[in-house]
């Protein structure tokens, strides 16, 4: 599987692709490092992305999951950036519970290009993150998407 190491604020990350489609975004380097047109264009979208420079993804993905961690994935995505959903507010739209959500939440392959940091809970608090670093992480990528859209405003 063809993957590519990318250095970001937040650390290596490593993007991987197969048959064509990005499927994974993992801390810490790869052991392959393969340059194919997909992932150098996934890297330099993240880097447009942490630069302030991109708001969203245009990659085509291929998560590895369940049916319903799909369904909740691409939920994440709709959420435009620099803006939060609740973990319920979801689950209402997907007939399931916040805790079914935040599970998909946490199983999320491809974390920053599908935005689960942008899910919190009911109250308005972070909830967890998977990523590396944990909510401190979650926090900084709200702040960044926060100062993006910021930018963006007349």
């Amino acid at each position: 599987m063809p993957q590519l190491t990318l250095h970001s604020p937040l650390g290596e990350l490593t993007v991987s692709e197969e048959d064509g489609q990005v499927v994974a975004l993992d801390w810490g380097r790869g052991r392959d490092q393969t340059v194919t047109p997909l992932l150098a264009e996934a890297r330099e979208q993240l880097h447009e992305w942490f630069d302030g420079k991109r708001g969203d993804f245009r990659l085509p993905l291929a998560p590895h999951g369940t049916e319903f961690q799909k369904r909740v994935w691409q939920a994440m995505r709709e959420i435009p950036p620099g803006r939060t959903a609740r973990y319920g507010e979801i689950a209402r739209t997907l007939n399931s519970s916040a805790r079914a959500v935040g599970m998909a939440c946490g199983a999320n392959p491809i974390p920053i290009i599908i935005p689960c940091h942008r899910v919190v809970a009911a109250s308005g608090r972070l909830g967890g993150y998977s990523g590396e670093g944990g909510a401190e992480t979650k926090r900084y990528l709200l702040r960044l998407e926060a100062a993006f859209v910021q930018e963006l405003l007349p």
